[in-house]
């Protein structure tokens, strides 16, 4: 009971130490004047900036923009790639056949092919939104196969000893059997639409938190750019909190049989 109380402390306060600790090495850096302030600004220039975004609105806008790409993009990417893993993990010769195509388009970096989506689904949403489906599909793709056939060759056998439906066997045995593999993927997934939300921003938008970088960028705005990544990590970590919760949630079964 004193180790897991001794832990609960350390996973409480070391993430705001070492955050303390990396905010003053950055208060260091700037006072040693290494760097000129608009390569490397003070943390109390940035918390200003942060403070003015957040009162006139700009941060909330941006990070909306973000963010109404990256759920379609996630629900999208995520559910394919859910249907298309079952289907091959279950189908040897749809295995065969898909297998190659499906490497072959995860050796193409998305960033390189994000100008083309652009052209062909247009600048506006719906272009983010299958740059993220895409960026986001393979991960799940890998887990969801992994998590189907893991299941027990002998549970299987069960199942058919019981006369029970493909339905029933979906439902009664591999979701829960491949369910921790799936959660685990959904929570990889969800950092990564964030960054293929990016990509798509980097290529042609007008708002969003990745186009909030680049106009940054353009006019030398180090406090801004800093405050926008800032606000990505946040979204990420957010949607990874939320995932991780859903997992907690899920798996509860397991920890009631345990």
């Amino acid at each position: 009971m004193n180790h897991r109380h001794h832990s609960y402390w350390q996973q409480l306060l070391l993430p705001p130490i070492l955050g303390t600790a990396l905010v003053l090495a950055w208060e260091l850096l700037y006072r040693s004047g290494a760097y000129p302030p608009f390569l490397i600004p003070a943390p109390a220039d940035v918390g200003s900036k942060l403070l003015a975004v957040i009162a006139d609105g700009t941060l909330w806008h941006h990070t909306l923009v973000t963010l109404q790409e990256v759920l379609p993009g996630l629900a999208v990417g995520t559910g394919g790639a859910v249907v298309l893993g079952y289907l091959i993990a279950r189908s040897t010769v749809l295995a065969q056949i898909l297998t190659p195509y499906v490497v072959a388009l995860q050796a193409v970096p998305v960033i390189a092919i994000a100008p083309l989506l652009v052209i062909w689904f247009g600048s506006g949403l719906t272009s983010k939104v299958v740059i993220c489906a895409l960026i986001v599909f393979f991960p799940m793709l890998v887990n969801t196969i992994v998590g189907v056939r893991s299941v027990p060759p002998d549970l299987r056998d069960l199942m058919r000893a019981l006369e029970a439906s493909r339905w029933q066997t979906l439902r009664h045995l591999e979701i829960p059997a491949a369910l921790p593999v799936l959660m685990g993927g959904l929570k990889v997934s969800a950092t990564l639409a964030v960054i293929g939300a990016v990509v798509g921003e980097f290529v042609s938008a007008r708002a969003g938190l990745g186009f909030l970088v680049n106009s940054s960028r353009g006019v030398f705005d180090t406090p801004l750019m800093i405050v926008a990544v800032l606000a990505l990590s946040a979204l990420a970590l957010a949607l990874y909190g939320l995932a991780a919760l859903a997992e907690w949630w899920l798996l509860a079964w397991q920890r009631r049989s345990n």
